[in-house]
């Protein structure tokens, strides 16, 4: 397996990332190291840092769905990890690939979007 990651983004979680980046102006930035430190750790170092959390129902085959809980988004002063942003995104672990499926702020929206899951696993 190799250590360079491929990611992609579905047209849905582009919209939801563009609309959440207008409120959260370091969402950019933070999404990079998020994806360095969270993201590429557990999937390629195999370290469970209590960051990404597997969806069950969502976890069998070489794509299974996970949820990355904890994401410091440096615009929600004094939250660090505990932002409540939230990720869900599949791994193919085949093709080392991560497809970001959703982005959603918890007090927004309390958990995962389970029909988005669903029609991109389709």
């Amino acid at each position: 397996m190799t250590d360079r990651m491929k990611y992609c983004e579905t047209p849905e979680f582009q919209r939801d990332f563009k609309r959440l980046s207008k409120k959260y102006r370091t969402l950019d930035e933070d999404f990079e190291l998020a994806k360095k430190a969270a993201i590429e750790l557990y999937h390629i170092k195999g370290i469970r840092n209590n960051a990404v959390f597997p969806i069950p129902d969502f976890c069998g085959g070489p794509v299974q769905i996970f949820k990355l809980k904890k994401f410091a988004c440096r615009s929600l002063f004094g939250k660090g990890v505990q932002s409540g942003i939230r990720i869900t995104y599949a791994y193919n672990s085949v093709s080392n690939q991560v497809d970001f499926i959703e982005i959603y702020y918890k007090g927004e929206k309390s958990n995962e979007d389970r029909e988005r899951i669903k029609a991109y696993l389709k």
